[in-house]
């Protein structure tokens, strides 16, 4: 997701689900959110939870980065993307 400040300037945001319980479980702020970005969040997020085996995400930058895709390959999460414009598409 993103938004601006009042005063013009642009932050992103990464935020972590459970789609399951609708619990968040981590949100990164920032300007910018590469996909190095994404693997640190994952990996914290790792130590205490269990990795699902999906991930439902847009086809941003940060989640089409090769860093991603070695991480993803690594532990064994399938990236499944929504269709652009459709942020609440379910996949199965």
């Amino acid at each position: 997701m993103s938004d601006s400040l009042y005063f013009g300037k642009r932050f992103r945001t990464l935020n972590i689900m459970d789609e399951g319980v609708r619990e968040i479980l981590h949100i990164e702020i920032d300007t910018s959110l590469p996909g190095a970005r994404v693997v640190e969040a994952l990996e914290r997020l790792k130590t205490w939870r269990e990795l699902p085996d999906a991930i439902r995400s847009d086809n941003g930058p940060e989640f089409i980065s090769r860093v991603l895709a070695d991480w993803r390959e690594e532990n064994g999460v399938e990236l499944r993307h929504i269709e652009p414009g459709e942020p609440n598409q379910k996949l199965t």
